[in-house]
């Protein structure tokens, strides 16, 4: 009882004395409730964030945002330049920096890396105009500055004046940020001691972003008012219905469709719009072209998505004309089963694949990592870094490689279309098959409604199953037997299509398609399905020049070779490999007219009219398509 009495008396001291510390406050409202300075208590991070103004050589001040270990020394540095607003990168306001990063960027965090995010000229917190993927100075850049100077101050600003750095600095960026680390490798600073590229947008108008081989990507309308509609994030276009399909096909051409949402009104529309055809507008922004030109010493990791569904081009591309130069000793090649920038996020599926593990996580960590660490503080990996590392996602496992591709372009194997739909080796005597492409009912490039800015269904669309068009009278299916030994693809497929059409232009879609069998009793969802592993869009007019575009003769049997995107993968016993054509990918891909105009963008409706495609097999047409078969995989072991 005595403890209870205790116990009761402590209790009400402790209420007085909490009560005595709070002053009276007057119930009568004067002023206002936000007072002129409040500052909150200090916490204890585990960072320090700073937020400074870098100048670059013309006076122009782009807003930085760099982010310190507490207590750092002797630190290395990773810088990514981005329009996507820098101080969007540390979010919520947790006390540990890891808990305020995406998780791309934990594994920086967790290895004692400075962070530095910058806003590109012109966007968010940078001064100066914005221009989109702003040109390499000279001719399409009259200026005297452009990403590659402005990378270049931003790196020799931060060694000068961040202490807890140890004078080295690697860049790092998926997408338009990828875009922003090879600007920065023309004329790297010293620096400057390593770079990985991710998905980075290299050629807009040979298959990153803007056009695949001459057709217009149309999701590119949203980005172009987000992009230039405001110095921020612009909003997306406004949709009157909830189906992308049925609206576009409504607005006509991809011009009357930018006319009727104001797009037509912003200048990187306009500049776009008027060059179709691959021009000076296009090829003076190649970088795999420039960084070729131009090769650097910094080692280079280029990473790529094997399903990324708006940069699968520039990586690949830009490593091969490295390697071409003589600098493959410097240069990597990464490729995961991912989607676009999937390999900043969580990686253990994509669509209805499941993989054993995080492939992005154990490629962040495993391979990334160390690869920065090697050069930015001498760090000697427990094991040397592969110089190609790609994923084989029906194996389920990643592959090292000595070199790339295993089949070379003199190597590839034809595979035949054959009638009635088979798919071989042998050459056919004769045959074709016809279809009616029309305009007015094209091809979708996922089951309806279409809503491309739904993130879910946009970045899984290279896995839909297929079986959704393979019904359609103007889809053409070919397959093989059942395999009942594995063909093993590593490298670059080419598509080699004999074709005439009754119309005066026309596009050509080529997808290589796995064939599951009918029945998997460990994943019952991909019973039958027809995944695709590689597929390309090429447009009509461009078959003899992609710089001058011409009409294509009716009737007249024509050769459409293109390649397409690469792949290291098995097709396994069991399973059927499939070759589908078609002339239509829409809303994604803009309509061709099927009429010969002078600018698809702005064909008018009379112009838009169905026509007969027949495909040639045999001696006269040997409609192909040619894979880099290997007898066995040529992955070193692990």
């Amino acid at each position: 009882m005595p403890s209870m009495v205790r116990a009761a008396a402590a209790l009400l001291l402790l209420l007085s004395t909490a009560h005595a510390q709070v002053a009276p406050v007057d119930p009568v409202q004067r002023g206002s409730d936000i007072p002129k300075a409040w500052h909150e208590p200090a916490r204890d991070e585990d960072f320090v964030r700073r937020e400074v103004m870098i100048p670059m050589r013309d006076g122009v001040k782009l807003h930085t945002v760099i982010v310190i270990p507490r207590g750092a020394t002797g630190a290395p540095m990773l810088l990514e330049r981005t329009p996507y607003d820098a101080s969007s990168f540390v979010s919520g306001n947790g006390a540990r920096l890891r808990d305020r990063l995406l998780p791309g960027d934990r594994v920086w965090a967790d290895n004692g890396y400075i962070l530095v995010a910058q806003d590109v000229r012109g966007k968010y917190g940078s001064e100066g105009t914005y221009v989109m993927t702003r040109p390499p100075i000279g001719p399409l850049n009259p200026a005297k500055t452009d990403d590659t100077t402005d990378g270049y101050d931003t790196i020799d600003w931060l060694v000068k004046h961040v202490p807890e750095g140890n004078g080295r600095v690697g860049m790092i960026g998926s997408s338009y940020d990828g875009w922003a680390v090879v600007m920065a490798l023309l004329h790297p600073h010293p620096a400057l001691k390593v770079a990985a590229p991710e998905s980075p947008m290299i050629d807009g108008w040979m298959g990153d972003d803007w056009f695949q081989y001459g057709a217009f990507r149309q999701k590119m309308f949203d980005y172009v008012v987000e992009q230039t509609s405001a110095k921020g994030k612009g909003r997306a276009v406004p949709r009157t219905g909830r189906d992308d399909y049925q609206e576009m096909l409504d607005a006509g051409s991809a011009g009357a469709y930018a006319a009727r949402h104001g797009i037509d009104r912003l200048p990187w529309w306009r500049r776009l719009s008027s060059h179709p055809a691959y021009d000076a507008l296009w090829q003076g922004q190649a970088l795999d072209r420039l960084v070729a030109a131009h090769p650097s010493s910094v080692p280079t990791m280029w990473v790529q998505g094997l399903w990324d569904q708006e940069d699968i081009y520039g990586a690949v591309h830009s490593w091969e004309a490295l390697k071409a130069k003589g600098m493959a000793a410097t240069n990597h090649l990464a490729m995961g089963p991912w989607y676009h920038s999937q390999v900043n996020g969580r990686a253990d599926a994509l669509g209805p694949l499941r993989w054993s593990g995080d492939t992005a996580a154990w490629f962040r960590s495993e391979v990334l990592l160390p690869f920065f660490d090697t050069y930015l503080r001498d760090r000697k990996p427990a094991r040397p870094t592969p110089h190609v590392i790609i994923y084989n996602p029906a194996e389920d496992r990643w592959e090292r490689f000595a070199d790339w591709p295993g089949a070379g372009p003199d190597e590839l194997t034809p595979m035949y279309l054959q009638p009635e739909g088979d798919l071989a080796r042998a050459l056919p005597d004769a045959g074709r098959d016809s279809y009616v492409s029309d305009p007015a009912k094209p091809v979708p490039f996922e089951p309806l409604p279409i809503r491309m800015g739904d993130h879910a269904s946009w970045s899984t669309w290279l896995v839909q199953d297929q079986r959704f068009v393979s019904t359609r009278p103007d889809v053409m299916s070919y397959q093989t037997p059942i395999l009942e030994a594995p063909v093993h693809v590593q490298g670059a497929p080419v598509a080699d299509i004999f074709m005439s059409t009754t119309g005066s232009d026309a596009d050509v879609v080529v997808k290589i398609v796995d064939v599951y069998p009918a029945s998997n009793a460990d994943a019952p969802e991909l019973s039958g399905y027809q995944l695709p592993v590689s597929l390309a869009m090429f447009r009509g007019r461009y078959r003899k020049s992609f710089e001058h575009p011409s009409a294509i003769d009716p009737g007249v049997v024509q050769e459409y070779r293109f390649r397409l995107p690469t792949i290291n993968y098995t097709f396994k016993p069991g399973h059927r490999l499939m070759v589908q054509v078609q002339s239509s990918l829409f809303p994604l891909y803009d309509r061709n007219p099927q009429t010969y105009v002078p600018n698809i963008f702005f064909a008018q409706p009379h112009d838009y009219r169905p026509a007969t495609v027949t495909i040639e097999h045999g001696k006269q047409g040997p409609s192909a398509v040619l894979l880099p078969i290997v007898p066995s995989s040529t992955a070193i072991a692990p």
